[in-house]
């Protein structure tokens, strides 16, 4: 037997409901239409079948199709005192059972309609009225059954909207949390791959020159120093910015024209690096000219991980109202075979990943991204866009207004 665990409040409703029954059969009780004839016992025996059937309206959550389907049998045909029980036992299966069963239900209630409708001439005033009002009484319990119902469907449905709602700002908020551990990721593999690229480059340099001059050993140490403080800053800024969140990233970004200061900073490496461009004035917008530093700085990262003493070309040309383009390439070193460089280039160590984050910064800001193999060497090459100056300029006071 199916158990039905009952809370507090379920209690309550099944007692009221029950003295409810109880009170509308006592109160309906005169205006029930009685023979003058019938004998005293049967009339008792009406009356203890009315008060078990108001009694029987704590079953009401265990066999709602049933009781309702009992009680109205009952009615018509054993006792007058069960319109009660009947009205509570309908309301049940309206409010809590699927529309197929209300529907059976309703059907066993109103089956005798037609008969009745059929004798109504023949029928007393008192016996007309009260039929009439039974079954108003029926149809109105059954349609509040069915209210209650779709009433409880609905905030359901809200309940679930909430719920979906709730859960999907939440995927949101942890899918903008993965793109922000994502971006400081990209910075970090940036930032401090260079860095420490320039500070193994001159560790292996005083390690096979041992007998170099003072003044260069001295030099390089300087370097590496430099080197090893430049990275801890970086680092420390990159690890504040994960603590505080990105919204409180305020360190200065590098632009297009660092990237002159960043081959010049190779260059005291000992590497070989042919400059050309950037462009001066005007300025790209600053994720266009931010993007085009870190492809240069991730391409000549590559090149001495993997190429170490090819010479390395680095070409940056372009306007407003067009592209930037942005290619780094690198020659096989001494004594390679051709394809050393390229066959290597950016899938050392990293396996790749450098790469792929330049591919996605440059798909984000609008551009493209694409390398491998070239003339026996290694070549990365990017365009970006760059919208003409006065396009910038009126997103920029749109922002400014925006934010104002």
């Amino acid at each position: 037997m199916r158990r039905i665990h009952r809370t507090r409040r379920d209690w309550a409703a099944d007692l009221g409901l029950m003295l409810f029954a109880a009170c509308f059969a006592a109160a309906s009780s005169d205006s029930i239409p009685i023979e003058e004839d019938l004998d005293p016992v049967w009339l008792t025996v009406d009356q203890v079948i009315g008060g078990l059937g108001c009694a029987t309206v704590l079953l009401r959550r265990r066999w709602p199709v049933a009781l309702a389907v009992a009680l109205l049998l009952a009615g018509s045909e054993l006792s007058h005192y069960l319109t009660g029980p009947a009205m509570v036992a309908v309301f049940t299966v309206a409010a809590t059972r699927p529309g197929r069963a209300t529907a059976w239900v309703a059907a066993v209630a109103f089956v005798p309609l037609p008969v009745f409708l059929w004798q109504l001439p023949e029928v007393s005033g008192d016996r007309k009225s009260s039929a009439l009002t039974y079954f108003a009484l029926i149809a109105g319990a059954i349609g509040w059954g069915l209210f209650r119902r779709s009433r409880q469907q609905l905030i359901a449905s809200l309940r679930e909207r909430a719920e979906l709602a709730e859960a999907d700002a939440e995927l949101r908020a942890e899918r903008a949390r993965r793109e922000a551990r994502e971006e400081i990721a990209r910075e970090m593999h940036d930032v401090l791959g260079h860095r420490l690229t320039l500070l193994s480059l001159h560790a292996g340099a005083l390690e096979f020159h041992t007998k170099a001059p003072r003044e260069e050993i001295g030099r390089a140490a300087g370097v590496i120093r430099e080197s090893a403080r430049l990275a801890l800053s970086d680092l420390r800024e990159v690890i504040g910015v994960l603590r505080a969140g990105p919204a409180e990233d305020e360190r200065p970004q590098p632009e297009l024209a660092d990237v002159a200061r960043l081959v010049a900073e190779a260059r005291t490496a000992g590497c070989l690096i042919e400059l050309t461009g950037p462009p001066g004035r005007p300025a790209p917008p600053p994720v266009v000219g931010r993007t085009a530093y870190r492809i240069v700085q991730e391409a000549l990262t590559n090149a001495r991980k993997h190429a170490p003493g090819a010479a390395v070309t680095v070409r940056v040309a372009g306007g407003p109202a067009g592209r930037l383009t942005v290619e780094v390439s690198n020659a096989p070193p001494p004594g390679a075979t051709a394809g050393t460089c390229g066959g290597e280039g950016g899938r050392g160590e990293g396996g790749g990943q450098g790469l792929i984050g330049l591919a996605e910064r440059a798909r984000l800001a609008g551009g493209e991204l694409s390398a491998g193999p070239a003339q026996g060497g290694f070549r990365v090459r990017a365009w970006l866009p760059w919208p003409a100056a006065d396009t910038v300029s009126a997103a920029g006071q749109g922002e400014g207004g925006r934010r104002g």
